[in-house]
């Protein structure tokens, strides 16, 4: 099992750098990738939304030269419309199209499971939820989340077997499933009360496939900079539809966290350290992104004795300053 590693863009146009934090060590290896933001990250693939409000899917592994035919490593879905009203949406979007999606996942590959394949996006009117079937829409659909007139705003998206699971502002953990009419019903499986701070972070993750697990980022700021300073960790009680606390992850469980892509990995069979989650800075709520000036808070978090280390050497943290569009993980489909 190969842990995610970070790509980080380079200064030079479409170049990305390959980082693996296990190993402290920049690749000779520059990925050809668009310099954009990624939306999200799922089986190797970068997720990003055109000008046109196309989601376009890249492999940065299936690009390099030598390894497997360039034409493979690009997929064009449909467009994403923003919908049109008095405020004129669809113009200000044009604008920052890179930013229309806030986050994407998928379900399986969509080349070596492409009838099984279902990409899910977050999009920034109200953080509502489309989807697309790879192989058998030519149009999204979109869903509509509200339980209830307090309107959703949502933070994240999991895929657990044959449902899809969200959670939003309110931190109410919704779940759907994808019919073969292209039809969804959205259903409202529990809520949690937990300690509200400002511009905390959700992440969803199915752990060791059996566990979905819901991460919370607690943040602080100083002087303008922002830093992370804690995580709570709660798994979902299917049988009881309710989240219980935990306080580890287990000895044998790594997560990497962040805007792009949620991931739970073996930390024996990767070489990660275990019961930690893996951060980098991302959005702080939907509709805010990174501060360029400190976009530097990332590290690990041990979930056992609540502390934060920076294993990253100084000169990823000069990489990491200078790029001009925010990290992403993404787990390698090729041998390094």
């Amino acid at each position: 099992m190969t842990a995610p590693m970070l790509l980080i863009c380079a200064i030079k146009k479409h170049t990305w750098n390959l980082y693996s934090i296990l190993d402290d060590k920049v690749f000779d290896l520059q990925l050809s990738v668009p310099n954009k933001r990624y939306c999200g990250s799922s089986f190797g693939w970068l997720i990003a939304v055109e000008k046109n409000f196309a989601v376009t899917l890249i492999n940065p592994f299936l690009r390099v030269k030598g390894w497997r035919k360039k034409e493979n490593s690009i997929i064009r879905l449909p467009p994403m419309w923003p919908r049109p009203n008095k405020n004129d949406h669809r113009r200000r979007w044009s604008r920052q199209c890179d930013h229309y999606v806030f986050k994407a996942t998928m379900s399986a590959d969509p080349i070596l499971n492409a009838e099984d394949c279902i990409m899910v996006v977050i999009y920034r009117e109200l953080c509502q939820i489309a989807f697309i079937r790879l192989s058998k829409d030519t149009t999204w659909t979109y869903i509509d989340t509200g339980v209830d007139k307090q309107g959703n705003l949502i933070q994240e998206v999991a895929h657990v077997e044959d449902k899809f699971y969200a959670v939003d502002h309110w931190n109410r953990l919704l779940s759907f499933g994808v019919t073969a009419q292209s039809n969804s019903d959205m259903e409202l499986v529990a809520r949690i009360t937990v300690r509200q701070v400002m511009a905390d972070k959700k992440y969803l993750v199915y752990s060791n496939g059996k566990e979905l697990l819901m991460v919370i980022r607690y943040l602080a700021y100083d002087d303008g900079k922002r830093s992370t300073v804690g995580f709570l960790v709660y798994e979902l009680n299917f049988d009881k539809c309710d989240w219980v606390a935990r306080n580890n992850l287990g000895d044998d469980v790594a997560l990497f966290v962040g805007d792009n892509s949620t991931v739970s990995v073996s930390a024996s069979k990767s070489g990660c350290f275990p019961n930690c989650i893996y951060f980098i800075h991302d959005s702080d709520c939907n509709g805010y992104d990174i501060d360029r000036r400190n976009n530097l808070d990332f590290g690990i978090y041990n979930v056992e004795t609540k502390s934060i280390t920076k294993p990253y050497a100084p000169h990823v943290g000069s990489l990491v300053e200078m790029t001009k569009v925010p990290p992403v993980w993404v787990v390698p489909t090729l041998k390094l």
